[in-house]
């Protein structure tokens, strides 16, 4: 039998020690509970004890971390907020990012190059260094407060707001969602454009039954790129947020770090992660479905 090349096996092997084995061991930690110990939580294997100590250890897991899940609001409250805020901030970053990237693929050859760079050019910078500098310019006494008192315009409070916590995710994943966009939308022959419209179509009847339906691809994946991370997205909705912002990110942290109650933590990552494979799974089925 001929084995299968290592350029092959890399790719599982890669998936099994950065993910099957991260998720397992998060799995355990989310069916144990919690304890005044170092680590805080129980049970632990103990293998000098042989089958015994396996034993002792299945004995001691359950699910009573994932039934306070549904008993706490609080839970439901940071799940249904993060789908709410990547909901909505994937909904305005494809109304934004659909024309940026229709604009730049409708561009000459020698000026795509310059505004893809255009768009790339935020991620030279620190993620951490850019929601820094939209800080200093939506605070009370920031650079936009400011332009609007020189026009004598009433001030704005956008900074730990809901609305300034969309604001800092569109503004931090736009590039997911245009590049995505434009590698779908450059690759389309111009002429099936023409070709509607010499069958009695207007640009716009041509745009979205000959445009749109071809750039769906695109529309997926950006989609996907950009609300997969914002569910669980931290730094933002942590910098720019309330302190009634809540989201799965924050929910985690103060788990891990503040209450020391790992086991709901992992839990709560462990929905999050189902939760996130659906769309995952249908998008994939989707885009198999339109393959000849």
């Amino acid at each position: 039998m001929k084995r299968p090349p290592l350029s092959v096996l890399l790719p599982y092997l890669w998936l099994a020690v950065f993910f099957a084995l991260p998720f397992v061991l998060v799995a355990k930690l989310s069916l144990s509970h919690a304890a005044l110990a170092v680590p805080p939580y129980a049970p632990k294997l103990d293998l000098s004890h042989g089958l015994a100590g396996v034993a002792d250890f299945l004995r001691g897991l359950d699910f009573a971390t994932y039934r306070r899940l549904t008993q706490d609001r609080l839970y439901l409250v940071a799940y249904l907020s993060s789908l709410g805020f990547a909901g909505l901030s994937t909904a305005i970053l494809l109304a934004i990012g659909y024309p940026m990237a229709y604009g730049i693929a409708r561009c000459g050859p020698r000026l795509r190059p310059a505004l893809v760079m255009a768009v790339i050019l935020p991620f030279w910078t620190s993620f951490l260094i850019r929601i820094y500098a939209w800080i200093a310019i939506l605070k009370p006494a920031g650079l936009l407060n400011l332009a609007l008192a020189a026009l004598h315009l009433p001030a704005v409070t956008l900074l730990d707001t809901n609305a300034g916590v969309v604001l800092g995710l569109v503004y931090a994943y736009l590039p997911f969602m245009v590049l995505p966009l434009y590698a779908v939308l450059e690759k389309q022959d111009e002429s099936l454009i023409e070709a509607a419209q010499d069958l009695g179509l207007t640009p716009r009847q041509a745009f979205w039954r000959v445009t749109f339906p071809l750039s769906w691809p695109g529309v997926a994946a950006g989609s996907l790129l950009c609300f997969i991370p914002m569910v669980g997205e931290f730094v933002v909705p942590d910098l720019m947020g309330g302190s009634k912002t809540l989201m799965l990110g924050r929910t985690v942290w103060t788990e891990f770090f503040a209450d020391r109650d790992w086991p709901a933590a992992s839990a709560v990552a462990i929905v999050m992660l189902v939760t996130l494979v659906a769309p995952i799974v249908l998008a994939q089925r989707r885009r198999m479905a339109l393959m000849p």
